[in-house]
């Protein structure tokens, strides 16, 4: 492990976190919105966003072997965002046959986004952002200790 690794995991875990909550206040800004893709003629809503987080530039294998050769002892490389997926839950339905998306039955497909979600996510990005910003605030404070030694 070099002198710098903490440091990188630490901003790996800062982007990972910023694209999540750049994700979520998409999510909370589409939430209203009934026409977001075209599909077949068909306007549907917006579908809800999630990113998927994955170990940084280790695949499943070469982490096990590498634990295994160093007998238990795990590399560590940091997260990365892996996937921006779309959540397949169901459209939700509302009746208001005036509304001019309103189908056949009278019913408005509405996003799949649930505000109360959202902000549940939204507070588990920032609480991981903010504990990487101490994280590399504490890596910092222990190098400068470092080199006040050698004065």
């Amino acid at each position: 492990m070099s002198l710098f690794s903490g440091l990188n995991i630490s901003a790996s875990g800062l982007t990972a976190n910023r694209l999540r909550m750049d994700v979520v206040s998409s999510n909370i800004a589409n939430a209203n919105t009934n026409r977001a893709q075209l599909v077949d003629g068909e306007w549907l809503p917006y579908r809800r966003k999630t990113v998927e987080l994955s170990q940084m530039g280790v695949s499943p294998f070469e982490q096990k072997l590498q634990s295994t050769i160093n007998k238990g002892s795990a590399q560590v490389s940091g997260v990365m965002a892996s996937h921006i997926k779309e959540d397949h839950a169901p459209f939700t339905q509302t009746y208001d046959p005036a509304h001019p998306d309103a189908n056949a039955e009278g019913y408005v497909l509405s996003s799949n986004v649930d505000p109360v979600k959202e902000m549940v996510d939204l507070m588990s990005a920032t609480r991981s952002y903010e504990a990487n910003v101490t994280a590399l605030n504490a890596s910092k404070g222990m190098f400068m200790k470092a080199l006040e030694i050698g004065k």
